[in-house]
């Protein structure tokens, strides 16, 4: 073997690592071709794939605030409702009470009515019986009065007319002095 000095052994073997410079530029031309493929067609096609989806997420985005928007809109609607009905109960409620305090005075009052009629009928009716109790002790008073008389005087009076005149003269006598006691 001989031994050769390294530095003449380097010279003649290719570095693995650098490799001829006929590559680097035909690597660097097929690189630079590539390139301007990808920057020419693709990059535009993937920068409006990009931007659809960008703008896709910003509309999403707008509609879940408007969602959102529209949720605190309805609640806050609801809300308003909910307040409105509660007054519109209480009012009810209210109504209702004044319309039973009504109702009852209205019965009370009818009631009242009523018992006023019922006495007044009673005491009409009370008065007519007195009269009529008047009327009929007056004629059984007269007709014991004529029995009397006729027992006094010993004959039978046969004119009525004139009995009647007499029974009714003496029960106006005795009526005057009643009156005349009682004041």
């Amino acid at each position: 073997m001989t031994f050769l000095p390294a530095t003449a052994q380097a010279a003649e073997e290719p570095n693995i690592l650098l490799p001829p410079l006929y590559d680097i530029v035909w690597q660097l031309i097929v690189l630079i071709i590539i390139g301007l493929v990808l920057y020419k067609y693709a990059l535009p096609k993937f920068n409006a794939i990009l931007d659809e989806r960008a703008q896709k997420i910003e509309e999403g985005l707008n509609a879940a605030d408007r969602a959102k928007e529209a949720e605190a809109l309805a609640k806050r609607e609801a809300e308003e409702l909910i307040q409105v009905a509660n007054a519109d109960a209480g009012r009810i409620r209210s109504d209702a009470s004044e319309d039973a305090k009504s109702i009852v005075a209205a019965a009370r009052k009818e009631a009242e009515t009523e018992a006023e009629r019922i006495l007044a009928n009673t005491q009409r009716q009370i008065q007519a019986e007195r009269q009529a109790a008047e009327i009929s002790l007056k004629s059984e008073i007269g007709i014991l009065a004529t029995e009397l008389a006729e027992k006094i005087v010993g004959e039978h009076l046969k004119d009525n007319e004139l009995t009647a005149r007499i029974v009714d003269r003496f029960l106006d006598d005795l009526e005057s002095e009643t009156t005349v006691q009682e004041s």
